[in-house]
């Protein structure tokens, strides 16, 4: 049987990470960055274990949310897509993602300041002096290593929430490429500029972020947009869910980890985790009921997939501003995103680019939503609009232009680049037969 390069190249890559990582001299932590002295806190690290386990699990269940939806021959390749993330970018976030993301700000000054736009990529590099120390900026009350494991689980469902758009269509080892692609030149700069304490989004335009709304959501859902625009059309795009249940089972470990997602974001086992606990699940909830109320008055039965749907987007909403609103305010949040993010699932312009899974529509627009009502809403003295941060309004808006330009244009660059390495789109004979059986040899 004659092997394709690319698997070599593949294999030949991992076997080059492996040996280095066997090789290679650690460093120990330095001193100027990390409180060696400082007393770690058990609960909060108690806290950060089981919210990053949590958030790790939303991974398996955006596989079994997605690979409901698609049709009978695509179930085992579309879940793959989405659990193969767990290999490829924990590995690639312990050899420089991290690094990329929560390096020394490599960037440029304004006014005096200086401000990061990604991290230098040798800080950090297969995890030199992450260690058992709390940083003195990053997760200051839990060991380093843990923030740095936490905020891998971001990493890793990132990606995977693009799959949704590509389903049924994108050839497997084209999307490996594609996702590595992305994580280094789309997340981690995004992540420093958003999370980093002196990123150029934080630092100069004040954009709050609490667990991901920007981060991970408006940049997976412009990315999947730019994907399907470059990978063109299913030649049979009609959308015939294959098992419902798998949905439901997804939508629950969903809502489940993202416990962990939100309230897991303040770092520590206080009274802002607590509240994000209860907005993010009075916002699903709220979310979830305006979907099928508002598919009824337009015609359309009561679902359990409307319900699961609208379940996500609520949670995809509340995710920006989870620790800086109040619970009445998170059921606002569930409502209006619920209502915009149907009008653009039904849309019938966005339809013609065959988003397979309405990732645009539910990620995207629904991390837009929160972006804009985190800067309308947000508590405290010139934090929103509605609190007399004007500043801070605007400075929202001018990074949600500057960060939809970069997310979008960056990956419509990276999927073409991905199509001239290796061709992104199965062959004719292949979409046919369906993914399972032509990429995997598999059946559901």
């Amino acid at each position: 049987m004659k092997i394709e390069k690319r698997w070599i190249v593949s294999f030949a890559i991992i076997a080059i990470i492996s040996i280095t990582g066997l090789f290679w001299e650690h460093q120990e932590p330095a001193t100027d960055s990390f409180n060696e002295t400082s007393a770690i806190n058990f609960s909060d690290v108690a806290w950060l274990l089981t919210a990053s386990c949590l958030v790790l699990l939303m991974t398996p269940g955006l596989s079994f949310f997605y690979g409901g939806m698609v049709g009978k021959k695509n179930v085992i390749s579309t879940m793959l897509k989405s659990f193969i993330c767990l290999g490829v970018i924990s590995l690639l976030w312990v050899v420089v993602g991290f690094s990329l993301s929560f390096g020394s700000p490599i960037g440029f000054s304004i006014d005096g300041t200086y401000y990061g736009i990604i991290g230098n990529p040798f800080d950090f590099t297969f995890f030199n002096q992450v260690e058992a120390l709390p940083h003195k900026t990053l997760g200051t009350t839990i060991p380093f290593i843990l923030f740095a494991l936490f905020q891998m689980k971001f990493a890793v469902i990132t990606p995977a929430i693009i799959t949704g758009a590509l389903a049924e269509r994108i050839r497997f080892i084209s999307f490996l490429l594609f996702i590595c692609l992305f994580t280094l030149f789309i997340y981690t700069p995004l992540c420093h500029m958003i999370w980093h304490p002196n990123g150029l989004l934080l630092g100069y335009f004040g954009v709050k972020d609490f667990a991901g709304g920007t981060v991970v959501h408006m940049s997976a859902g412009f990315a999947a947009l730019a994907g399907v625009l470059v990978l063109g059309k299913r030649k049979n795009n009609q959308h015939i869910p294959t098992n419902i249940p798998f949905v439901l089972l997804g939508t629950g470990l969903l809502w489940f980890g993202w416990f962990g997602f939100n309230a897991g974001s303040a770092l520590a086992a206080n009274a802002t985790a607590a509240m994000a606990f209860a907005t993010t699940t009075i916002a699903s909830a709220s979310a979830m009921i305006t979907w099928i109320f508002y598919d009824r008055l337009n015609g359309r039965k009561v679902s359990a997939l409307g319900a699961c749907i609208g379940a996500v987007v609520g949670l995809v909403v509340i995710t920006p501003s989870a620790g800086f609103v109040t619970i009445p305010q998170s059921i606002f949040f569930g409502f209006i995103g619920a209502i915009v993010s149907n009008k653009m699932v039904y849309w019938e312009k966005l339809k013609q680019f065959d988003d397979t899974l309405d990732v645009f529509a539910c990620h995207g627009v629904g991390g837009i939503m929160g972006m804009i009502l985190t800067a309308i809403f947000a508590q405290g003295e010139n934090a929103s609009l509605l609190h007399g941060g004007w500043n801070v309004f605007a400075h929202h808006m001018m990074a949600l232009v500057l960060v939809s330009i970069f997310t979008f244009g960056g990956a419509y660059l990276l999927f073409k680049l991905t199509n001239a390495i290796i061709p992104l789109r199965v062959s004719s004979d292949a979409e046919d037969m369906g993914l399972d059986l032509s990429q995997h040899n598999e059946q559901f």
